[in-house]
C-alpha cells in the first residue's frame, strides 16, 4: 500500500502564495508520474498540474503561469508552488501517484489539503 502525506495548505490573500508537498512511501515500487487534483465544494475534482518522472509537465489553463510543479525523485516527493493565487484557488488539493508494481499500474491518492484564498 502507498501513503501519501500532503502538507502546505492553508489560509493565504490573493496575491499571496503556497507551496504543497505531497511524499510516497510504502509500497511505491515505481512511480511513473505524480500529480494534484483540486475539488471545490459543488465541483468536480480537476487536474490543476500534472508531471511525469522524466520532469514532463501539464496544467490547468487558468493556472498556467502562477503554478508550477516539480519532482524529487530520490524522495518520491512532488511539489506544488502556488503563486499569484486567487479567490477562485481556494478548493481542497490532492495528490495522486501514478505507479507500477510488477505488471500491474496503479493509482493512490492522499487525503486532501485545504487551500484558501481570501479577497
Amino acid at each position: 500500500q502507498v501513503h501519501l502525506v500532503e502538507s502546505g495548505g492553508g489560509l493565504v490573500q490573493a496575491g499571496g502564495s503556497l507551496r504543497l508537498s505531497c511524499a510516497a512511501s510504502g509500497s511505491i515500487f515505481s512511480i511513473n508520474a505524480m500529480g494534484w487534483y483540486r475539488q471545490a465544494p459543488g465541483n468536480q475534482r480537476e487536474l490543476v498540474a500534472h508531471i511525469t518522472r522524466g520532469g514532463n509537465t501539464n496544467y490547468l489553463e487558468s493556472v498556467k503561469g502562477r503554478f508550477a510543479i516539480s519532482i524529487d525523485n530520490a524522495k518520491d516527493t512532488v511539489y506544488l508552488q502556488m503563486n499569484s493565487l486567487q479567490p477562485a484557488d481556494t478548493a481542497v488539493y490532492y495528490c495522486q501517484v501514478l505507479g507500477r508494481r510488477g505488471p500491474n499500474n496503479y493509482v493512490s491518492w492522499g487525503q486532501g489539503t485545504q487551500v484558501t484564498v481570501s479577497s
